[in-house]
């Protein structure tokens, strides 16, 4: 009989490769591979878009600069009916419009424009985290599900087992405590069913999240975490590329014309603007000669020019705050592009780590274990081992698949990172 429960197990080791490559099936809905998942969202994250209304704001900074101050309509009338002179009037009419002297309008236009120009490195940047993060969820999601077969294999093992264990308890080849054990060890599988379960559920919600997909619907996702990728490029191009790539960097670089831009409008609001205005007058008046009673009428039509004098304040401080605001932007951009060679050195260093022990698994590991399974099972029909034995190398055997898979997952999250950190997709953006 104990060559029954090696027929049942039989599958385990060819399942188990079917397991680390199948990709998780959904019974309703169209699965959507990375790239899929990763455009779906870029259109439909809440955050993002909330962002891109932002857009507004700057195209209506930008077409405020454009516009000139409104002019003034100037209105004063004039009469003598209080203080005893009934036939004294006058009526001014003026209309003044202010002109911007030293090409301010033009200045505030081109800083405008790099306002503008901020914004959009700022939301690539911010399209490049959210890429990163559902790029994460996407494969915690691949990890859970395939975590949730191995755990359904585990079970379906120890199932098999126990029958076998039965049969022989009823023949009388071993105790019943033997039988007892192999049945914790089903109720302990099942139990961590229920664990990666809850963490398919989880992973699942935030992968629904970052998608900004409508409440109760789950993303149908197809994709597999042993996925070959070949590394083509150095460390240095790697910085190289990042140097030329992150929106992050061209924000501050933006930043900082910007800067530059503000000190020169700052020190051309030193110069004061020009007040010019058009006025009509009429002034009627009465003199009292003699007997009679003189009426004077005058019309005047004039022009009138007014502008502050730069005696005392010549717009330094202004200057001087556009010269701290560049002075921040370029220290930051500094730090940035210092940061900038951290992180990828890092996400490389971590890449490279990853694919070594993959390939420990791979090449050591995984193909060892598989043969001390084997010849587990084979010990145990010939009555060489006990129960215990193959009930310890068949932990021992799920416990490490679950180990590569984490590899293989480590390996996938590593790249992920790396491409955030190069803002570049490293392998065409194949899933």
């Amino acid at each position: 009989m104990a060559s029954v429960f090696l027929k049942r197990a039989a599958f385990l080791v060819p399942g188990m490769a079917c397991l680390l490559m199948s990709a998780p099936q959904s019974a309703r809905g169209e699965q959507l591979a990375l790239p899929q998942v990763v455009e779906y969202t870029l259109k439909n994250n809440g955050e993002l878009n909330s962002f891109r209304e932002e857009k507004g704001i700057h195209e209506a900074g930008k077409a405020r600069a454009r516009l000139l101050p409104n002019p003034t309509l100037e209105l004063e009338a004039g009469t003598g009916a209080l203080t005893g002179s009934s036939g004294d009037n006058s009526l001014s009419l003026g209309v003044s419009q202010e002109f911007a002297l030293g090409g301010k309008r033009e200045k505030k236009l081109a800083i405008a424009e790099r306002e503008l120009e901020i914004y959009r490195w700022q939301l690539a940047d911010r399209e490049r985290v959210v890429s990163e993060d559902v790029k994460t969820a996407f494969y915690d999601v691949i990890l859970a599900n395939k975590r949730t077969d191995l755990a359904d294999r585990a079970i379906e093992l120890n199932r098999q087992l126990l029958d076998v264990a039965r049969e022989r308890l009823a023949a009388g080849d071993i105790p019943e405590l033997e039988m007892n054990l192999v049945k914790v060890e089903l109720a302990r599988s099942e139990g961590a069913k229920i664990d990666v379960a809850r963490a398919l559920n989880q992973s699942r919600s935030k992968l629904r999240t970052l998608m900004g997909l409508p409440n109760g619907e789950s993303p149908a996702i197809a994709g597999n975490l042993d996925t070959e990728v070949t590394m083509t490029k150095s460390l240095v191009d790697l910085k190289q590329l990042a140097r030329g790539q992150r929106p992050d960097v061209k924000a501050l670089e933006a930043e900082k014309v910007k800067g530059e831009a503000d000190i020169i409008l700052a020190k051309a609001e030193g110069v004061p603007n020009l007040t010019a205005g058009l006025f009509y007058t009429h002034d009627r008046t009465t003199d009292a000669t003699g007997a009679g009673e003189e009426k004077v009428r005058d019309n005047l039509l004039g022009i009138r020019l007014s502008m502050p004098i730069p005696v005392f304040d010549k717009n330094q401080a202004g200057v001087q705050e556009a010269r701290a605001k560049k002075s921040s932007s370029e220290s930051r951009l500094s730090a940035a592009s210092r940061n900038i060679e951290t992180e990828v050195e890092t996400a490389y260093a971590s890449y490279q780590n990853s694919e070594k022990v993959l390939s420990l698994y791979k090449t050591d590991i995984i193909p060892q274990l598989e043969e001390n399974l084997k010849l587990t099972q084979e010990a145990y029909r010939l009555g060489e081992v006990g129960i215990l034995a193959v009930i310890q190398e068949q932990k021992n055997f799920f416990e490490v698949t679950d180990g590569y898979l984490a590899a293989l997952w480590n390996r996938q999250t590593a790249l992920v990172k790396l491409e955030t950190a190069v803002a570049a997709e490293l392998t065409g953006g194949a899933q």
